[in-house]
């Protein structure tokens, strides 16, 4: 019984002293870790602002197209993939020819999400 309590408190404390080693390791894989953000910390002041996008989504394009063009009206039941892209086109050369006659200077792009 005394040979199996103390093999049994040998592996124990092996398994501790183990277990020890691999939190030294974490604390100082951590206090890396925290030195190299302080680096990143004191370069993050001098990054730029970043850009502010501006998001235009029509809620119903093939009502729109249906109301603004006869051809869309026919297009539109077989192929409203084709005409949601040419309303987005037309918005968007619409908003920006506007915002060209005020004299703001735009960069326009569709994306699909």
């Amino acid at each position: 019984m005394a040979y199996i309590l103390a093999a049994m408190f040998a592996v124990l404390l092996s398994l501790t002293i183990v277990l020890f080693w691999q939190l030294q390791l974490q604390k100082s894989a951590l206090a890396e870790a925290m030195k190299t953000l302080g680096a990143i910390d004191g370069a993050v002041d001098v990054l730029p602002e970043p850009d502010m996008v501006l998001t235009v989504k029509v809620l119903d394009p093939i009502t729109v197209a249906k109301r603004e063009s006869r051809s869309a009206r026919v297009l539109a039941d077989h192929l409203p993939v084709m005409v949601r892209k040419m309303v987005y086109q037309q918005v968007m050369t619409e908003m920006g020819e506007q915002l060209s006659s005020r004299g703001i200077d735009v960069e326009m792009n569709i994306e699909y999400r």
